[in-house]
């Protein structure tokens, strides 16, 4: 392979140090190829180019390699860690990539909790509230989690006010009651706004309640058994039976949720399925005892990444598929995830991954293959939904797969690559003229590609003029990719240039199709890519027909077409991301956050004082000088600023 790189990379790879360490590959575009570890960099790097691998996966993703980037590190847990934490950030081509935008949700419970119950804290704090939460921790309030879905952190509020009744409410709502609300009259809150329960018997209530997330109820429950027998002894009756309901109550909670735990109080379990070329790692999670559900992943890149671990040296080559996409998911997901002292895994984890974890989370962490007990019957389970997660995925690609193919019959486009048949679909949206948008989806690779959607804000034209609106749309989008043409002259485009879609989708019929016409044959480009998506008689869904601009007869695809399942699929996501643009647009322009945002030296911590003292924007317009002065933060200067700039 030596006589496809140049000398520069060449000597560069024969000048790295035989120590631990990352490295990096990059193509002619900079597009990141690979990322890999090495306990020895010398070695490792210099057999990717010291043989020739043929036409296989390795072979293929070599052949590209033009620039080399390496990292060396104290050892190899620590370069593990940065293989990942680069893997998940950058994206590699060659690597098993597990993507995820959503973070976990959180229960919190707000303020410090060596502060709570003190004399001079302000009301949220003397009062903490329980609530759900999703972002990044802080030190500020106490969190427990993450848990796998919104479901089981609302679920475990519901059971804390059941038992606990601590309040939910906002602190906003907390500090203008003068009565109590109805979760007080339904017994789930104690009424802490209007001061029925005292800050020390609250901060109380707090405890327990962290007590039960720690998955402490044993001792949890003697101390309330505890707490009602003193009060019994002194007489105090009533306070007795209020903590022998709150015992009552837990117990019902922990019959309800019982879990035969074997001491394990917080525990993820791990399982994967390999099947058709896909895989599916299953991970349930136990939090205080409780078992709180379970979420499915899907590794992408698998068949790519499974074909250069193949010809790697220093990987053990009898290591199962089915193991090295559960590392890379246990390496990938517990870099910015917290990690459990335990976890139960359906595949052996090599103790290089262990010791990494260990020395991130600061704690012993240890991996189990085979448990027995209940430890094993929840790791068949996990296994068990990673199959059915697995065999649901196949089923929906193949069937998205086949739409694909359906469509392409349809039109008869090339039957070849249909993963790469890319479509781009559009649709305006407005109210009354108001507030016009476009938008425009991608599909492509047998699904919706959603961050490649785009909105576009439609000005000067006639409010109402979808035509117009249509025009302008398709000018912008498309004329990047006319210029790209042009100075290509023919030749193939580069890399990362602006592409023309293998069809252009209209949500329209027959004007709009003319009018994009108008606009391809401007810009010199293909009409025969144009379809319009026109509403049938009586424009019920399932008599849609399709209408090309190159003058080609209508089709109707019926109403129980696999390739009318797609055009709808498109179309109906198109229409949806049109409304909410549209919406939150109007939304801006009616409430006016935009000219309060405007206004220097007023940042969002000034901005929410106005809104929560005068009640909004319309409030703080109808303020006068002196009334903006007394909000803290607020200058004379800055005050006369906001009253002008309102007006």
């Amino acid at each position: 392979m030596s006589d496809v790189h140049s000398p520069e990379l060449l000597a560069q790879v024969a000048a790295l140090p035989a120590l631990p360490g990352v490295y990096r590959y990059f193509d002619a575009a900079d597009t990141l190829l690979y990322v890999g570890k090495a306990r020895n960099l010398k070695r490792r790097v210099g057999s990717y180019f010291q043989k020739d691998h043929g036409g296989t996966r390795i072979g293929h993703m070599v052949s590209k390699i033009v620039r080399l980037d390496t990292t060396v590190v104290r050892s190899e847990a620590e370069a593990l860690l940065l293989e990942n934490n680069l893997i998940k950030t950058q994206h590699p081509k060659y690597n098993i990539l597990f993507r995820d935008d959503k973070s976990y949700p959180y229960l919190k419970i707000t303020g410090v909790a060596g502060r709570d119950g003190k004399a001079g804290e302000p009301a949220g704090q003397q009062f903490p509230r329980m609530a759900y939460y999703r972002g990044s921790v802080d030190k500020r309030h106490r969190y427990f989690g993450p848990y796998p879905s919104a479901w089981a952190v609302k679920e475990t509020i519901q059971l804390l006010q059941k038992v606990f009744r601590l309040r939910t409410c906002e602190d906003t709502v907390f500090a203008n009651r003068s009565r109590p609300c109805l979760l007080y009259q339904i017994k789930r809150c104690t009424g802490p706004c209007v001061g029925l329960i005292s800050p020390e018997a609250y901060a109380l209530d707090v405890r327990n309640a962290e007590a039960m997330l720690r998955g402490e109820t044993d001792a949890l429950l003697k101390s309330m058994e505890r707490r009602m027998m003193a009060h019994s002894d002194k007489l105090e009756f009533e306070l007795a039976a209020e903590v022998r309901n709150q015992i009552s109550a837990l117990s019902t909670v922990l019959h309800q949720q019982a879990v035969e735990t074997a001491d394990d109080r917080d525990v993820d379990i791990l399982a994967v399925k390999v099947q058709g070329g896909r895989a599916c790692v299953n991970l349930a999670m136990v939090r205080g005892g409780r078992h709180l559900g379970d979420r499915a992943y899907f590794p992408s890149q698998l068949d790519d990444a499974m074909g250069v671990y193949a010809s790697e040296e220093e990987v053990d080559q009898t290591q199962t598929v089915e193991a090295r996409v559960l590392e890379a998911f246990v390496a990938q997901h517990y870099i910015d995830v917290p990690v459990p002292p335990v976890l139960l895994v359906s595949e052996p984890v090599h103790p290089q991954l262990t010791q990494a974890l260990t020395e991130q989370a600061g704690y012993k962490v240890g991996a189990v293959h085979q448990p027995r007990g209940q430890r094993r019957i929840w790791l068949e389970m996990a296994q068990q939904n990673a199959a059915i997660q697995l065999a649901r995925l196949l089923s929906e690609e193949g069937s998205q797969q086949a739409r694909t193919r359906a469509l392409a019959e349809a039109l008869d486009l090339p039957q070849e690559g249909l993963e790469n048949l890319a479509i781009e679909c559009f649709d305006i949206s407005h109210t009354a003229g108001e507030a016009t948008q476009a938008s425009c989806v991608v599909f492509h690779h047998h699904k919706m590609q959603g961050s490649e959607y785009r909105r576009f804000n439609i000005n000067g034209i006639t409010p109402g003029d979808d035509y117009a609106a249509m025009r302008q749309v398709l000018t912008r989008r498309y004329k990047p990719v006319a210029q790209a043409l042009a100075e290509a002259g023919g030749a193939e485009l580069p890399a990362g240039a602006p592409r023309l879609p293998d069809l252009v989708l209209v949500d329209g019929g027959k004007g709009q199709v003319s009018m994009a016409r108008e606009v391809f044959a401007e810009l010199g480009l293909d009409v025969s890519r144009i379809v319009g998506v026109e509403k049938g008689e009586g424009r019920k869904v399932g008599l849609e027909e399709l209408v090309f601009a190159d003058g080609r007869p209508k089709v109707y695809l019926g109403h129980d077409s696999a390739a009318l399942m797609l055009v709808a699929q498109i179309r109906d996501e198109a229409h949806r991301f049109a409304i909410t643009g549209m919406r939150a647009a109007r939304a801006k322009v009616r409430t006016g956050s935009s000219s309060l945002e405007e206004i220097p030296g007023v940042g969002p911590k000034k901005r929410a004082r106005l809104l929560q003292r005068f009640g909004g924007v319309r409030g703080v317009a109808d303020a006068s000088v002196e009334d903006l002065m007394t909000v803290e933060g607020i200058s004379a200067a800055l005050a006369e600023d906001i009253y002008r700039a309102l007006r």
